[in-house]
C-alpha cells in the first residue's frame, strides 16, 4: 500500500484483528458479486470502500426506475444503463484504486466456473434458486467461500458456505435443490428498502471478514431477521450427508444435483 491507501484505510489498520497485514489481504483480494441489484448494492459498495483490490459484478438487467427504492448503486441519470455499468461507474466514484469489472449478462456452466475459480470470496445476491444452486456448485467445486444473502417483504436471511472446511454444510444442504420451486421475487411480493442494506451489509462484513481473518463467520448458522419486530433469530445446521453437492460421495463421483425435500426460502431484493 501507498502512504494514501494507508491514510484512507487507517480507521480499519487501527483495529488490532485487521491491521495493517489483514488490510494488504483486503487490497489483494477478488470479490464475485452476483448480482447488482438490492443486495449487491451496499454489499458491492462496502467492499468497494474497504479496499477490495478487484470486483466482479455480475448482472444482466438494466436500471429501472422501480429498482432505486432499495438498489442504492444506481441512481435516475443510469436509467436504462445495465446494472453493472451503473454499479461500475459508482464503485469508481467510491475508490478509484479499485478495478471494477463488469458481466453484464447471466453467467453458468464454464463461464460461471472461471469467475468462481478466479475469486477469493464469492457474494450470492441473485434472485433466482436456480442461479444460487449454480453459484453453489461451482463454490463447492472450486472450494470457495460463498456469503449467500436473502431479503423480501420484510424478512431477510443469511449465512456463509466454506466448502475449504471439509465438514462444512453448502447451500444445497440447507435448500435442497427440487424439480418445482416458487420463486418468491421483490416485483410481486415487495420488499422493504432498509432490509436489503442491512442482509446486504452484512453479506460484506463476513466477505470482509473472511479475507482479513478477523473474528468468527457464521458457517452452519442461517440467520433470519424479521424487519417488523426487528428480532434475528439464528438456526443451526450441518453437513447433509446425502447431499448431491458436497458430501463426500457426491464429490468422488461428481455426481448431478439430486431432488430433495422442499423447505421454506426467501427470495433476493
Amino acid at each position: 500500500m501507498n502512504d494514501r491507501q494507508l491514510l484512507r484505510y487507517s480507521r480499519h489498520i487501527l483495529l488490532d484483528e485487521i491491521g495493517i497485514a489483514g488490510q494488504q489481504r483486503l487490497v489483494d483480494a477478488r470479490a464475485l458479486i452476483i448480482g447488482a441489484g438490492g443486495l449487491g448494492s451496499p454489499a458491492a459498495l462496502y467492499l468497494a470502500s474497504a479496499g477490495i483490490g478487484r470486483i466482479t459484478l455480475v448482472d444482466g438487467d438494466t436500471v429501472d426506475l422501480t429498482n432505486l427504492q432499495r438498489q442504492i448503486l444506481h441512481s435516475e441519470e443510469r436509467l436504462g444503463q445495465t446494472k453493472v455499468s451503473s454499479g461500475q461507474a459508482a464503485l469508481r466514484g467510491i475508490n478509484p484504486d479499485v478495478l471494477v469489472e463488469a458481466v453484464p449478462h447471466r453467467v453458468a456452466d464454464e463461464e460461471l466456473a472461471s469467475l468462481v475459480a478466479d475469486a477469493d470470496v464469492v457474494l450470492d445476491c441473485s434472485d433466482n434458486f436456480a442461479t444460487r444452486h449454480a453459484v453453489n456448485r461451482a463454490c463447492v467445486k472450486h472450494r470457495k467461500p460463498l456469503v449467500s444473502g436473502a431479503a423480501i417483504r420484510f424478512a431477510g436471511q443469511l449465512a456463509v458456505f466454506d466448502s475449504r472446511r471439509g465438514d462444512g454444510p453448502c447451500y444445497n444442504c440447507l435448500f435442497p435443490e427440487t424439480g418445482e420451486v416458487d420463486e418468491v421475487r421483490c416485483a410481486v411480493m415487495g420488499v422493504f428498502a432498509p432490509l436489503t442494506g442491512i442482509i446486504g451489509a452484512m453479506q460484506a462484513a463476513e466477505a470482509l471478514k473472511l479475507i482479513a481473518g478477523a473474528g468468527e463467520i457464521i458457517l452452519g448458522r442461517l440467520w433470519l431477521l424479521d424487519g417488523l419486530a426487528m428480532e434475528w433469530r439464528s438456526v443451526r445446521f450441518g453437513q447433509d450427508p446425502q447431499c448431491a453437492v458436497c458430501a463426500p460421495s457426491a464429490l468422488k463421483q461428481s455426481a448431478p444435483a439430486a431432488a430433495g425435500p422442499d423447505r421454506s426460502r426467501a427470495g433476493r431484493g
